[in-house]
């Protein structure tokens, strides 16, 4: 049987910072990363983006050369998908029945997206944008000459999905079941914003929308039905409905969770010598005043692989990073610091008309988040607004674009 000091299961983000921090810690034992893809780690956001635009090829938004991982002396186990925990032996179980041995575990796997529940969510041309296998298949679609498209979900990925189609002329409807686009996300004012930009740009935004169906022949998709019987016909179906938790070995293992698994501020979860961090990992966020959550970011990957390796290695730093996120739309690219969760008032620096601008969210007065579109120097600064901690602002300096928002420190 395999063993391992540490196992790593998941090669996204989360995993394979992981592996770079536990050999930057200066961690010598030896690492085994077991992921279901395919391919060796490669960055998730591009997916929606300049990888689907063509603008990078695959090699470019690898997080390291392939030998990199040979260099320093992680082992890659690809194409492997773990549906086991022993955790009293401290072991894993693969799907074909292979048990590897580890001293710790760090639990990376991420989510898996969720799929429509009406009828017709299987056929042939219904993609999620989730991994390079999705993202391919659509494009081969786009190869062989499809043209219509409809969009199911008004978050990033739908909006960045649907951005991208109207590059290459396709004919892009995107439905929204709720009132307005980033409705979970942002306030109004940059949903307003998101929304005539997309209309402006081509595409047939519809909200409060709900699909009752997907439609086909011969096992390919021919059009969306909506509710009240409008069919929209269209050769390409993308849905950006959210991700499901991968963290189904983890719960029948004995781990508290339910919206995930539950970790502690060194990304412990409640069995021993086990972690996890990234997508699947809720945690009490001191930018949330500590309400347990889920962030799906980049960033809330990489600094929880970080707080992990060094807790490993000895080092325990309780996880305190700020959230950031960051859309790449059209010609716009929107920056977000902080969590605007439960925010009460909002404040407007600059013109969404020249289509550059920051929306500040406040709660009693104290900034918790920034919105930033096309305005780096707010977001730069605006981050450091918020690690600060500072306490209740002037609103009138705070709405002039003209004072930078350092001086507010």
């Amino acid at each position: 049987m395999k063993t391992a000091d540490v196992v790593i299961v998941g090669s996204g983000h989360g995993g394979a910072q992981a592996a770079i921090a536990l050999r930057q810690q200066g961690h010598e034992g030896s690492i085994i990363m077991l992921g279901r893809d395919t391919e060796p780690p490669y960055e998730r956001p591009p997916l929606s983006k300049e990888y689907l635009a063509r603008e990078k090829p695959f090699e470019r938004i690898m997080i390291r050369p392939a030998q990199f991982w040979e260099e320093k002396n992680v082992d890659l186990m690809l194409g492997r998908a773990v549906t086991e925990i022993d955790a009293a032996a401290h072991e894993v179980v693969l799907s074909d029945g292979e048990r590897i041995g580890y001293r710790k575990l760090i639990w990376a796997g991420g989510g898996d997206p969720r799929r429509l529940s009406c009828p017709g969510a299987n056929l042939k041309g219904v993609h999620g944008v989730r991994d390079k296998r999705d993202v391919d298949a659509i494009m081969a679609q786009l190869d062989n000459g499809d043209r219509r498209a409809v969009v199911i979900g008004g978050g990033y990925i739908g909006l960045e999905a649907a951005a991208v189609l109207r590059k290459f002329d396709c004919s892009v409807t995107l439905l929204e079941a709720l009132p307005r686009v980033l409705a979970r996300v942002a306030g109004e004012e940059l949903s307003a914003f998101y929304q005539a930009e997309h209309r402006d740009h081509g595409v047939d935004l519809r909200l409060e929308a709900k699909v009752e169906a997907v439609e086909g022949e011969g096992g390919n998709v021919t059009g969306v039905r909506l509710e009240g019987g409008e069919v929209i016909p269209c050769e390409i179906v993308i849905v950006g409905i959210g991700i499901i938790p991968s963290v189904g070995p983890l719960i029948a293992a004995g781990a508290a969770g339910s919206n995930g698994v539950d970790v502690d501020v060194y990304c412990r979860t409640t069995l021993d010598d086990v972690f996890a961090i990234g997508d699947c990992a809720a945690h009490a966020n001191p930018y949330a005043e500590q309400a347990v959550i889920r962030l799906e970011s980049v960033q809330n990957a990489n600094d929880m692989a970080t707080t992990t390796a060094k807790a490993i290695m000895g080092d325990k730093q309780p996880y305190h990073a700020l959230p950031w996120f960051w859309s790449n739309q059209y010609d716009l690219r929107l920056q977000t610091a902080g969590l605007s969760l439960n925010y009460d008032e909002t404040v407007l620096r600059g013109d969404p008309a020249t289509r550059k601008f920051t929306v500040v969210y406040l709660k009693e007065g104290r900034p918790i988040a920034f919105d930033c579109v096309n305005t780096t120097k707010d977001y730069v600064q605006g981050r450091k607004l918020l690690e600060s901690g500072v306490d209740v602002v002037d609103k009138g300096l705070l709405a002039d674009a003209e004072t930078p928002l350092k001086e507010l420190l």
